[in-house]
């Protein structure tokens, strides 16, 4: 083994301790955080409207709300961004990709509340499911734009090897291309889900629940601790589903392009 062989094990070696290292410490730094957070706020003496609200069964109540809707975010945005990414890589379909993704942009680049007021006001919901769609619309780029890129990126020599033992175009598809574009597409609902769960916060607005209704009751009547208390949450959940998506990076790519 040469030198340069050498250091290149080296540092793949060392990048893979990190990332062990990394999907080891970050739960557990949440836990303490979180942990350490709810002890002070349990603990501390509360007045009328702190004691109302922190109380183990409003917590988990407005954790499982944000829980629901980054869960409907994500299965909206997987059932919609993965397969008109497949679409929008076959030859015929080609031409209006830009178009998609340009609508996507658009989605993204607009701020949160507003894509979620307008929401509401175009369509009078209220509760999850006006909540959860805008944000779907919100984080739905990520998705498209990786599972493009990751289909785009595949070496067509696998693409020809597949054709050539007989694989239909949508054999090839499904057997080759988005198996190896798995990577990417995760790395883009990693990012999805992150966006959503922060975007989440807002969904208090349109009665849809979840942590920010906290955020919101403590700023309006300036107290800390329950201000405190649901920032830390939302921010810990934001971090679990991060880490969450950085093992599903991990376990579901590709063995052999895992480093």
């Amino acid at each position: 083994m040469s030198t340069t062989d050498v250091r290149e094990f080296s540092t793949e070696s060392g990048s893979s301790r990190a990332e062990r290292v990394r999907l080891l410490a970050q739960p557990a730094v949440v836990v303490v955080v979180v942990g350490a957070v709810l002890g002070w706020a349990f603990t501390r003496t509360n007045d009328a409207i702190e004691a109302e609200s922190l109380t183990a069964g409003v917590l988990w109540q407005k954790t499982a709300e944000h829980l629901a809707i980054t869960a409907v975010v994500a299965v909206i945005v997987v059932g919609v961004a993965v397969p008109l990414g497949m679409v929008l890589t076959r030859s015929w379909a080609r031409p209006v990709a830009p178009l998609f993704l340009g609508i996507a942009n658009i989605g993204q680049a607009a701020p949160a509340l507003g894509v979620l007021v307008l929401f509401f006001l175009w369509s009078e919901w209220e509760g999850l499911w006006a909540a959860a769609l805008p944000i779907a619309f919100y984080s739905l780029l990520p998705v498209l734009r990786n599972t493009i890129v990751g289909i785009d990126s595949v070496d067509p020599a696998l693409v020809d090897a597949g054709r050539g033992i007989g694989m239909s175009p949508v054999g090839v598809l499904l057997r080759v291309e988005v198996p190896l574009a798995v990577p990417l597409i995760l790395a883009g609902l990693r990012t999805s889900l992150v966006l959503a769960v922060g975007t989440a916060t807002l969904a208090f607005f349109v009665n849809g629940g979840g942590l920010g209704e906290l955020v919101d009751t403590g700023y309006k009547l300036n107290r800390t601790a329950v201000l405190v208390v649901g920032a830390v949450l939302a921010a810990g959940l934001a971090l679990l589903v991060d880490w969450l998506g950085a093992l599903l990076e991990n376990y579901l790519g590709p063995k052999g392009l895992s480093s």
